[in-house]
């Protein structure tokens, strides 16, 4: 049951991210789609906290740890990159 639970929150996490872009893509303004990146960009680190906890709690291996945190850190710096060239 309680791997269920996290997977169930990870998964919620993984499509705020997804869900917020996509909301900010219809904002009337560059100010409103920033602040739709930001939360995107927060929804990343709620994923590698939930990640960090797997794997403390020997859900998920270091190595795909290491990989998960990796594809992560890449799309937190695309989003802030995106959010940068938006006047």
């Amino acid at each position: 049951m309680k791997k269920f639970r996290f997977a169930e929150q990870l998964r919620g996490a993984a499509l705020s991210v997804s869900n917020n872009i996509a909301e900010g893509s219809g904002s009337n303004s560059a100010a409103d789609f920033k602040r739709f990146l930001n939360y995107a960009h927060r929804s990343i680190f709620e994923n590698a906290n939930i990640l960090l906890v797997l794997n403390l709690r020997l859900l998920v291996s270091d190595k795909d740890l290491a990989d998960l945190l990796e594809d992560l850190d890449i799309l937190a710096r695309m989003i802030s990159s995106f959010s940068k060239s938006l006047k």
